[in-house]
Order: structure tokens, then C-alpha cells, then sequence
């Protein structure tokens, strides 16, 4: 591990600096026009790359693990409390049909990849299975497919450096996308427009979607409170389902893809949440706030983002296999843009579908966030938790024969 001048037991001073780095970054994007032009969630992001990249905060800490395990989980409801169902799930059957074609592009990236550097990196063919699971359904399918095929730390440690760096630089890219002439004028932005609609030429775009709102006490209490229960009731029932439901290598598809919808916490988190909000919708409309409290966990979770990204470990551990993931990514972007463009997707169902397809839903919905496409929260954490059970069918298939060779 490399030395850094905050140690990875700091937990105050790291808090600190989560918490507050994701402040300054919202304050920028709302203050100034360069910063709402960059974004916040790039500002967030950058910040951390450079530190951990100077040695001034560590790679790796508990605090890190406890924004993915506690600070997301809770961003989540909030984010969905003015959800509506069923244009969720008219959304989601676009957004599935794009994600699909980006998972096509992740395993030809993997094919094409595999026979360009399979004679010069060693075990490719574990990799290749890895990172397909991976760049379909997101990191939870990165744990299964290594533990899987047995892969040795050693091996296991350089592929989670490579895919940390390339993760952070291909989301910087997905987010400036949007803000570039070349992509506006050749594909459709309903999302965009709609927002543009909405703020004058000489507006800050962001401070005008944030404007100030009324908030009490109680808002924030029962914004708060709710979100708690929702998710321990969601993750307490995914955990039992789990438990009921046998899924593994000796079980059969039915039975591991029902694992894999009810035993799944990100999945149930956003069935419930979804449930309740259409069944007690007065409730959740009369809540303000709700979407302030959950869009700046979500910039707290930007920060953590770029911090695994360093440049020292990529040079010393995994060279080679950045090169592997980097044709991975790119080919998937390729194919996403190619076809989205020739089915008449908008951009912002591109970006996102890319985005979940290599990075999995919490990426995603981050970005649909911190641009302020809000229609697409539902939909898109819908069909990249789905990403999760596909990944690990295809990634298994794209080892297996990628061991014949």
C-alpha cells in the first residue's frame, strides 16, 4: 500500500473531507457559470483523483466502504419519493433494450480484447470473465465472477486498480458529453431541453433547478426517518430471500435469476420504495427536501468515486490489463453510441445505459442526478440492478471459452 499523509484509520479527517469536498462542489456548480458548465460530479471527482494521486489521502479505507455500504443504500428512497410507477416502467422498457445493446458491446470489447493480449498477460481468460460480468452488471458481479473462477489475489488486486482508474476517467467522459456540440446536434436530448426550457440565458442552470425550497423539521425528519425503514426493511428482506431461494453453480436458471431479483438489496430497495410511493402518494408529495438530502449523499459518493484512482498503482500492478479494460470500454461506448444513434435513442438514454452497463446502477443514477434528469432515476437503477443477474451468466460463458484457448 502506498503511504499517504492521511492514514486510512483517520476517520474524522476523512469524513471530513468526503463531506465537505462535496459541499464546495455543489457550491461551485450553483456559484459560478465555468463550474455549472463542468459540473459538480466532475469537480467532486477530479478533487479526489488529485489528492489520492498526490499521496494526501489514501487509496483505500474503511470510510470509503461505509459510503457504498450505508451512504448510497439511504440516497436511494430519496431519490425516488416523487417516482411515478408507471412512467417508470414505460422508461425502463427503452432503457433495458439499450442496455442490452451496450452488453453486446462489453462482450465484443472482451473478445477483441482477449486475442489482441492473451499472449502477453497472463490468465486473460479469467480476466476477460471478470471484467464481462463486470461491465454488465456493475461490481457485485466483479466478487462473483473472482471468486468463481479461483482467481489469485495477486491478479484479483491489479484488475481492481485497473478498473477503479478507467471507471473514474470513462465517467468523467460520460458527464462532458453532454455539454459537447458534436454529440447535441446529432442526437436527441428531450431530458436536456426540458431542463433548458426552464432557466434563462444568463441563469446558472444549477442553481436554478436548486432554487431554495420550503423545508421544515418535520420534512426533514420524516425525509430521514422513512428512508431508514425503507431500507432496512428492503435489505432484511433481500437477506431472507437469499437465504430461502438456492442459487449457485448446481442450481437451475429459474432458480438462481429468482435469487437474483428478490435476493437482491439494491433491487428490493427500489421495489418498496417504489411501492409505497404509489400506494401512499400524499405522503411522500407532501415531503420536502427529500430529493436536496439524497442528491448531496449522492455527491458524497462522487468523491469516493475518483479516490481509488491512482495513476502510481496502475504503473507498478496492471499496465497491460488497463490497456484490456480501456479496449473493453471503448468498444462499448462505440457500440452504445453507434446503434443508439441508428434506433433513435435520445443521448441521455445512451449515456446512462453505458453508465450502468460499466460502472452498475449507483453510477448511473448519480449521473442522472447530478444532470438533473430525474425521469430516469427509477428506470435506469431498475435495468442496471437486472445487469446484475445477466452479467454473471455471460461472464461465466465468455470464461469457459475463453479457457479453451
Amino acid at each position: 500500500m502506498i503511504y499517504s499523509i492521511i492514514q486510512p484509520d483517520d476517520t474524522w479527517i476523512l469524513w471530513g473531507f468526503l463531506a465537505g469536498w462535496a459541499a464546495i462542489s455543489i457550491y461551485l456548480e450553483q456559484k459560478y457559470a465555468w463550474a455549472s458548465k463542468v459540473s459538480g460530479a466532475i469537480i467532486a471527482l477530479i478533487g479526489a483523483m488529485i489528492l489520492a494521486n498526490l499521496n494526501i489521502i489514501p487509496t483505500d479505507s474503511p470510510v470509503y466502504d461505509t459510503v457504498w455500504a450505508y451512504v448510497v443504500p439511504l440516497s436511494i428512497p430519496l431519490l425516488l419519493f416523487r417516482s411515478n410507477i408507471l412512467k417508470i416502467w414505460n422508461e425502463s422498457g427503452r432503457l433495458l433494450i439499450m442496455f442490452l445493446i451496450g452488453s453486446i458491446g462489453t462482450v465484443t470489447g472482451a473478445i477483441v480484447g482477449f486475442f489482441l493480449l492473451k499472449d502477453v498477460i497472463p490468465g486473460l481468460d479469467k480476466i476477460g470473465a471478470i471484467m464481462t460480468g463486470s461491465y454488465i452488471g456493475g461490481g457485485v458481479n466483479f466478487a462473483a465472477m473472482s471468486t468463481k473462477f479461483e482467481v489469485p489475489g495477486e491478479t484479483v488486486s491489479a484488475t481492481v486498480v485497473a478498473d477503479n482508474l478507467l471507471m473514474a476517467i470513462y465517467f468523467l467522459v460520460l458527464i462532458l458529453i453532454p455539454t459537447l456540440t458534436f454529440f447535441r446536434k446529432r442526437y436527441k436530448t428531450p431530458y436536456i431541453d426540458e431542463i433548458n426550457s426552464n432557466v434563462k440565458d444568463d441563469e446558472n442552470q444549477a442553481a436554478t433547478y436548486w432554487m431554495r425550497k420550503d423545508i421544515s423539521l418535520s420534512d426533514i425528519a420524516l425525509a430521514v426517518g422513512t428512508t431508514f425503514v425503507i431500507v432496512a426493511v428492503s435489505f432484511k428482506l433481500a437477506e431472507v430471500f437469499d437465504g430461502i431461494i438456492p442459487s449457485g453453480e448446481n442450481v437451475n436458471f429459474f432458480l438462481n435469476a429468482l435469487n437474483g431479483i428478490f435476493g437482491d438489496k439494491y433491487l428490493m430497495l427500489t421495489t418498496l420504495t417504489m411501492l409505497a410511493v404509489t400506494i401512499f402518494p400524499r405522503y411522500f408529495e407532501n415531503i420536502n427536501g427529500a430529493q436536496e438530502i439524497g442528491t448531496y449523499l449522492i455527491y458524497i459518493f462522487f468523491v469516493v468515486i475518483g479516490v481509488p484512482a491512482s495513476l502510481p498503482l496502475i504503473l507498478q500492478h496492471a499496465p497491460l490489463i488497463l490497456i484490456f479494460v480501456a479496449i473493453m470500454v471503448f468498444i462499448n461506448m462505440l457500440v452504445s453510441f453507434v446503434f443508439g444513434k441508428l434506433f433513435k435513442f435520445s443521448l441521455e438514454e445512451i449515456i446512462l445505459t453505458s453508465n450502468a452497463n460499466i460502472g452498475g446502477p449507483t453510477t448511473a443514477v448519480a449521473m442522472a442526478i447530478s444532470k438533473g434528469w430525474t425521469k430516469l432515476v427509477g428506470p435506469i437503477l431498475l435495468v442496471g440492478t437486472l445487469g446484475y443477474i445477466i452479467g454473471n451468466y455471460i461472464g461465466t460463458g465468455i470464461g469457459y471459452w475463453m479457457g479453451t484457448f
